[in-house]
């Protein structure tokens, strides 16, 4: 949608072709007995990259289509040694103050050193994993970490942070402030002793742009896109299965449906997996090569839960709490399929309270999202998997939620099937953000394809998986087919 928008604007007649029933992909919605839960993402980072296209696409700026909340504190967390800690929004100090209150003096300090340090390699790379297309040349963003190397006092010499791991266990020396660190690349599915350095960018985007919530539920986000899109004449045919990308002189002329209709055009914008793409063309999408951009298997889903509670939230209640879990080590198996697929280990939890009157019967309820990383497996191949899954991050969530046994109504597990289903994304995967380094194993597919004509966008095409990355993928196509190959980025 936010290709289309920015394609209408420009001129272009856009049809936008959806295999479901509605719009917005993964930015979904559940509803039940007068309760709503978001099943996609919960909060919204990075508000500019909306704030841009509204203010590209039409006279209302995003305010005006949607009320965003600055969630304050961003985030409690909870150790598993009972630590607690809030931390506030976007502010460096505040955070420092607090990590050095919570777990000790010079905790917080180490922390506040790492963010400067995260900052560096976000400068680094914002703009090419962000704002231009990727690079031609896209294996030089696989061959150097753009994670500074720090000085070792002792040693009288540097050591560079090869993974994300490593910075935790060279520089922040603390279980919790690991913790803390990997619970952003957890939420993601990547696990950290293999993601790149470079994804300390994740924790710092947190840190600096702060965390908002779309009164009403994260589906306003995509309800608002919707109707731009709408106002700029962009039409939708929903229930529409693609079958087949048309090809005629060598470049994409349109979509062949389900039903046989034939829809013809002068270019195509696909926003579904690459895997997916490739079965609906006559050739491969993606240079050869053992390095690609994409190469690397998805492993993790994303596994839910929805908690109808009775009784509304206690004052003062945190909107995000994220509930560490016991054993890393087990956790990290687990996820990376390293254990049995049928003993599931206690996850890193998020727990989501919006106290937000849209998502409850009254004020007397309320709805809880609790969600965490999980193999693709889990609830698939195993039975009772599901099950034993969602007990342990509700159990977790006890930890969040004063009283929560006692005032559950009833509850919906989700799990990576569920998106599936509803999404088409390959086995329910969660698309990460596109990270440097790691000889660009964590990259994503181009915007642009081996079949002129033919564009990839969405959060399994360049840069990758998140509601800032998605808008920045319909800002890049755009770019791409309105000025052509040429186009060297969004200002």
């Amino acid at each position: 949608m936010a290709a289309a928008a920015r394609l209408a604007v420009a001129g272009h007649r856009v049809v936008v072709y959806e295999r479901t029933e509605t719009y917005g992909g993964a930015v979904g919605r559940f509803e039940r007995d007068g309760f709503a839960f978001d099943t996609g993402p919960g909060l919204l980072p990075l508000p500019a990259v909306y704030r841009d296209l509204f203010i590209k696409t039409g006279k209302e700026p995003l305010e005006e289509c949607v009320e965003l909340v600055r969630v304050d504190p961003a985030a409690r967390h909870v150790f598993p040694d009972g630590t607690d800690v809030l931390l506030p929004n976007a502010s460096r100090a505040g955070a420092v103050g607090a990590l050095n209150t919570a777990l000790g003096s010079g905790a917080g300090d180490r922390w506040g050193d790492f963010l400067v340090r995260a900052r560096e390699a976000w400068d680094r790379t914002r703009r090419p994993l962000l704002e231009e297309p990727l690079w031609a040349d896209w294996q030089v963003l696989g061959e150097r970490e753009p994670y500074p190397a720090v000085p070792h006092r002792r040693l009288l010499r540097t050591r560079r942070a090869s993974t994300l791991a490593e910075i935790g266990a060279y520089e922040l020396r603390d279980a919790r402030l690991t913790a803390l660190l990997e619970s952003h690349a957890l939420a993601y599915g990547l696990d950290p002793r293999t993601a790149p350095a470079s994804a300390a960018v994740l924790p710092y985007m947190d840190h600096a742009f702060g965390t908002w919530y779309v009164r009403g539920g994260m589906r306003e986000l995509a309800r608002a896109l919707y109707e731009r899109c709408r106002a700029r004449r962009v039409e939708f045919v929903f229930g529409a299965e693609v079958v087949r990308i048309v090809e005629k002189d060598g470049r994409a002329a349109g979509l062949e449906l389900a039903d046989r209709t034939v829809a013809e055009a002068d270019h195509v914008v696909a926003a579904v997996a690459p895997a997916r793409v490739a079965g609906l063309t006559e050739r491969p999408l993606q240079e050869d090569g053992d390095v690609r951009p994409g190469r690397r298997p998805a492993l993790a889903g994303r596994f839910t839960v929805l908690l109808a509670l009775r009784g509304g939230p206690e004052a003062g209640a945190a909107h995000r709490t994220v509930v560490h879990a016991p054993d890393r080590a087990a956790e990290l198996d687990f996820l990376s399929g390293r254990a049995g697929a049928g003993d599931p280990a206690r996850p890193t939890v998020t727990v989501l309270r919006p106290d937000d009157p849209a998502l409850r019967p009254d004020d007397g309820h309320e709805s809880v999202v609790v969600s965490a990383a999980a193999p693709l497996t889990a609830g698939r191949e195993a039975a009772g998997t599901a099950e034993r899954f969602a007990e342990l991050l509700v159990t977790a969530a006890e930890s969040a939620v004063p009283g929560l046994r006692e005032r559950l109504l009833w509850r919906e597990v989700r799990t990576p099937a569920h998106t599936a289903r509803e999404t088409g994304a390959e086995d329910g995967s969660v698309s990460p953000p596109a990270l440097a380094a790691a000889e660009g194993r964590f990259l994503l597919p181009g915007n642009t394809t081996r079949l002129p004509g033919l564009y990839l966008a969405g959060g399994w095409a360049h840069p990758g998986g998140g509601l800032p990355h998605a808008g920045m993928s319909g800002a890049l196509v755009a770019g791409l087919i309105v000025e052509g190959p040429d186009f060297r980025g969004s200002q």
